[in-house]
């Protein structure tokens, strides 16, 4: 298998274009960063927390601008990721809020 191109490395990295991997990828990785920073299943409490936060919340809205107007099989796929982002989203909030309750 030939190693991906400067051209298609570029366009990965490239904000101005959509890309849905791009955006599950940082949601996923800001989750994994969470759980690391938070310790689990001893859940610290720890403020550095926040980061993942904020970038989730950046791949979210970079997994929405991938939506169509128009209903398609693409668009039910983008609408799944969205909730899955979503759910990530709650898990790394969960990490940040639960040690201050306790």
């Amino acid at each position: 298998m030939p190693a991906p191109s400067s051209s298609a490395l570029g366009a990965f990295t490239d904000w101005r274009q959509r890309s849905l991997l791009r955006a599950n990828l940082i949601v996923l990785a800001s989750l994994l960063v969470s759980f690391w920073l938070s310790d689990f299943p001893h859940n610290r409490e720890n403020f550095w927390i926040l980061l993942p936060v904020l970038t989730a919340i950046a791949g979210t809205l970079d997994t929405l601008r991938s939506m169509r107007t128009r209903w398609s099989w693409y668009h039910g796929g983008v609408l799944l990721c969205a909730y899955m982002n979503l759910m990530a989203v709650c898990m790394i909030l969960f990490f940040l809020l639960y040690p201050l309750w306790l």
